[in-house]
């Protein structure tokens, strides 16, 4: 059976997460790749919801029984399978797993203007996420 405390907990972490990326990311692109604090918290802030993501994923995984994940991008998509989250959230899901992937075992090799496309394109996936996870609390 799912912990909804500890769900609860986690999407209220994830929520202001997602609100710090936004702040990092209402600045210019320049303004962004100059500042070597606003670049380094980013990425801190990607992984760690990232990360809530797919401790979410797994948590749902394990108290539901569902397949055991070949990966942390595959967490998706086992709910997915499921119908706990809609198959059009699958693939950018499933990227930002490997997004994650990539800030914390290839971190020398991040293209920080990468990281700004990110703060201005896939936070409405993290929303998205978050939306529908907190949907199965009630």
């Amino acid at each position: 059976m799912v912990d909804l405390p500890k769900l609860d907990q986690m999407l209220t972490a994830l929520a202001a997460y997602v609100v710090e990326l936004r702040r990092l990311g209402s600045v210019s692109r320049e303004a962004f790749l100059a500042d070597a604090d606003k670049i380094g918290s980013s990425k801190y802030h990607f992984i760690v919801a990232i990360e809530t993501c797919i401790g979410i994923a797994h948590h749902v995984i394990a108290s539901e029984g569902y397949r055991f994940p070949r990966d942390n991008a595959d967490a998706f998509s086992v709910l997915v399978e499921h119908g706990r989250l809609p198959e059009a959230s699958e693939a950018s899901l499933r990227a930002m797993a490997r997004f994650r992937n990539r800030l914390v075992h290839v971190y020398w090799d991040v293209d920080d203007e990468r990281v700004y496309e990110y703060l201005q394109d896939a936070l409405g996936d993290l929303d998205d996420f978050h939306d529908h996870a907190r949907g199965w609390i009630s």
